[in-house]
């Protein structure tokens, strides 16, 4: 069996903390068993390991979320990335190439599909074995997870079982699905839970030729490079319509635990223990909010209660718990660059950005490289930088020399010229970027990885 994990989306519903770059997986707001921060998609890759199934997990995501996946699951995680962002069948059907075309994985392997994010228990994971039970026990072409509701909820999907769901009673290791139904009224949410209805967590499961066959009917490429070559052209379209709903046979597995979608603010703190996360303070008055702070200056909340406050470099949010799904409407017609960002290294946060008479744009960042990490060796084309060091010392890399650094140390870097830098110990350095265009796809990378980085300074300038 192997698992693929959806990632993507921006996850607006958890701005600011959540922008295009750190959906909302990546936010580092639950505790591990040890206490510490703990993101949604670390948590759900830990909980893997914890059911022996990480050596079988990849996980399917776009370009701008490969820096931020390593530096929170490490370089060993295993990644198919999307060309461009399209939606859930090019990246399923995308991902299934990779496993056919290099890993070799055989036709009559079994596939699991499931996001990065569900809030469960660790028994969730012990059974997904159970839809590989039920894609070989009913010859269905898909098997899915039905979670048994606990209340009348609005906002999920809901599983419409078939007539013959007894086979489940009878012992049978599945139920028979009859259709789906998004997001229905309470009442009718009320009456299909009588009738044996389940939550869709979105949790499915295919033989790998029953994709591949799609693929071929389709006219398709099955190796993945013509497939990533061709990306761009694949339909925009949900695995839902394409291929769930086309379908001859659906089976299901009832999936009895615990389970949420931590999508919205409300929902999110539910599972937040601290009301105060960053600088801050909550008065005694105050019943059932929240404080989530990324920001340096702090924030007080005297008496309100029942709200989420969330502050960081993107911006600020207070809402009324019960109103914070709304956010995302209210940022539609919002373009903004994300201001905070994860990458393998560490992380960066924009403190200014200016735009001068002349045309000249300045844009300042704080820059964090962890211990033992290193930034690519790379250039760029429509701006020159300037670095501080602020703490820390470390290798820096112009241009095939290699020099130390460490604190108060001034590197000028011009365009076009080839730098990289590894930290020793933890570096803090303040970046002013100047140029006529500042945008994040102004850079080249020539090489990732420090050993071959400093093999290549070896041919060239040396170590002075």
């Amino acid at each position: 069996m192997k698992i693929v994990l959806l990632s993507g989306g921006s996850g607006k519903r958890l701005w600011p903390l959540s922008n295009d770059s750190r959906s909302k997986q990546f936010l580092k707001v639950l505790q591990d068993p040890q206490g510490r921060p703990e993101s949604m998609i670390q948590r759900v890759w830990r909980q893997l390991g914890d059911a022996g199934l990480q050596d079988h997990a990849y996980v399917a995501t776009g370009k701008s979320q490969v820096e931020i996946l390593y530096g929170q699951l490490g370089s060993d995680v295993r990644l198919i990335a999307e060309p461009s962002r399209r939606d859930t069948f090019p990246a399923i059907a995308l991902a299934a190439t990779y496993l056919y075309a290099m890993e070799g994985v055989s036709l009559s392997e079994t596939v699991v599909v499931m996001p990065v994010d569900p809030y469960v228990d660790g028994r969730f994971f012990t059974e997904l074995a159970r839809l590989e039970e039920a894609l070989d026990a009913s010859g269905a072409d898909l098997a899915l997870v039905g979670v048994q509701p606990t209340y009348p909820s609005e906002k999920y999907g809901y599983i419409v079982l078939g007539s013959d769901e007894a086979a489940e009673d009878r012992g049978g290791s599945y139920l028979t699905v009859r259709g789906f139904r998004e997001k229905p009224a309470q009442a009718d949410a009320e009456a299909m839970i009588a009738d044996g209805a389940l939550w869709n967590c979105g949790v499915f499961a295919f033989k790998l030729n029953f994709l591949i066959n799609i693929l071929i009917a389709h006219e398709l490429p099955i190796q993945y490079e013509e497939m990533a070559k061709r990306y761009g052209t694949l339909p925009q379209i949900s695995f839902d319509y394409e291929v769930v709903e086309k379908a001859n046979r659906i089976a299901a597995v009832r999936y009895d635990g615990s389970w949420k979608d931590l999508g919205t603010w409300n929902t999110l703190t539910e599972e937040i223990e601290a009301p105060l996360t960053g600088k801050g303070m909550i008065s005694a008055q105050t019943r059932g909010s929240h404080v989530i702070n990324e920001l340096d200056v702090p924030i007080a909340v005297l008496g309100l209660s029942d709200v989420i406050v969330a502050a960081s470099p993107d911006g600020i949010l207070v809402a009324d718990k019960a109103l914070s799904p709304m956010v995302k409407d209210l940022l539609k017609s919002s373009e903004q660059r994300p201001m905070y960002e994860e990458r393998r290294w560490g992380r960066y946060r924009v403190l200014d950005y200016a735009v001068f008479p002349d045309g000249r744009e300045v844009l300042t960042k704080r820059i964090f490289i962890a211990a033992g990490r290193n930034l690519s060796y790379q250039y760029h084309s429509l701006r020159d930088e300037v670095w501080t060091v602020m703490a820390g010392s470390g290798t820096f890399v112009l241009n095939g020399r290699m020099s130390a650094i460490a604190a108060g140390d001034v590197l000028r870097i011009p365009k076009e010229s080839m730098h990289s830098v590894r930290a020793e110990l933890d570096l803090e350095i303040i970046e002013v970027q100047t140029g006529t265009l500042l945008i994040e796809e102004d850079i080249v990378r020539l090489e990732l990885d420090w050993g071959e980085i400093a093999e290549l300074c070896e041919t060239q300038e040396g170590f002075i």
